[in-house]
This record gives C-alpha cells, structure tokens and sequence, in this order.
C-alpha cells in the first residue's frame, strides 16, 4: 500500500446523504491516484436497522446509477457471546444491479451504537477497464450485535467514475467521511 493522501473531508450533522462530486478546481477522480480510499468514522444512522449504502456516478452521467456487481459476506458476534455465525449476505449483493449497494445492513441507532469502515475505489479514471471497490465496515448493530461486513464488486460500465454518494437507506445520519488517495 502506498502513502495516502488526504483529498477532502466531509461532515455530516443530520443530513441525508453526503456526495464527492466535482465542483470548480475540486475533482473527485482523476488519473491523478489509481486506488482511493473513502474512511468512514462513527457515522451514526438518525433510523435505526438502516442500510449504510453508496452509489457511483460516471462522468456526464446524471443520478447515482451505475450498473453493479458485487458481493457481500457478514460475520457477527452476540454481545454476550451466546452465537456468531460468518456467511453469504443475501440480499445485500446485486447482480448488474442499479440501486445502492449496502456497505452494512441494519444499523444501530442508540447512543453507543454507530458504523465505521474503509471502501477503496481503484482506478476510477479508466475508460479501458471496469472500476472495482472493495469495503470492510464494522458496527455495534441494533440487535445488540457486534458486526463486521466485507463487499467487493465493480461497475459495469467503461466511462470514467466521477462522483460518489454515501447515504442510509432511510432517514438521516451524522459523522466523517475523508477521501484519500494512495500513491
């Protein structure tokens, strides 16, 4: 892994989504980095037992829409330890799917309870080839479960990925998530 470097630090205080888009001299993706690293720190969901989701935007495209394939495995613990289990998401990946993939399913919304995680984005630039991502989130779920979800996939399209969102699959939330790029 090469050195990161912070690009842009985003805050959300009870607000419904948060987007990476360009804007004037601010590019998200450029041929700039070829892996970018979204870290996202104690996003607490407003709607408990909500999807923490993403969704990319390709360049002149319009809507968080693109075509997805991916994957999602789940390994989680009782807070008492009585059972745990590690297995296939289903429902959670999407087989040239549009909507917006869960990063993790169900999360918590007490006071103790909150999502954080790191989805890597690599070469979003191309037009060649396909933009992969790859996450690991973790979360003190609702249910009182500790929680820690993997997905990978790509979009399925050739034209350059520019833009991303984060938001839940209902209602609003708070927390930090920074845009780094890796040399």
């Amino acid at each position: 892994m090469g050195i990161p470097t912070l690009i842009k630090t985003l805050t959300a205080t009870d607000d419904s989504s948060l987007t990476f888009a360009d804007g004037g001299s601010s590019v998200v993706f450029d041929n700039t980095y070829d892996e970018y690293m979204f870290v996202c720190t104690d996003i607490g969901p407003a709607t408990g037992g909500t999807n923490f989701t993403f969704q990319f935007n390709a360049a002149g495209g319009s809507g968080f829409n693109e075509t997805i394939t991916s994957t999602y495995f789940v390994a989680y613990v009782e807070e008492n330890g009585a059972s745990g289990t590690f297995g296939y998401g289903s429902g959670f990946d999407q087989a040239q799917g549009t909507a917006y993939q869960p990063l993790l399913d169900a999360a918590g919304n007490g006071s103790d309870e909150s999502v954080s995680g790191i989805l890597s984005v690599y070469s979003p630039s191309s037009t060649t080839y396909v933009t992969n991502f790859l996450a690991r989130f973790h979360t003190y779920h609702g249910s009182d479960l500790a929680v820690s979800a993997f997905t990978g996939g790509y979009v399925n399209a050739t034209a350059a990925v520019d833009e991303i969102d984060f938001k839940f699959s209902s209602g609003n939330f708070d927390g930090v998530i920074q845009m780094f790029g890796i040399a």
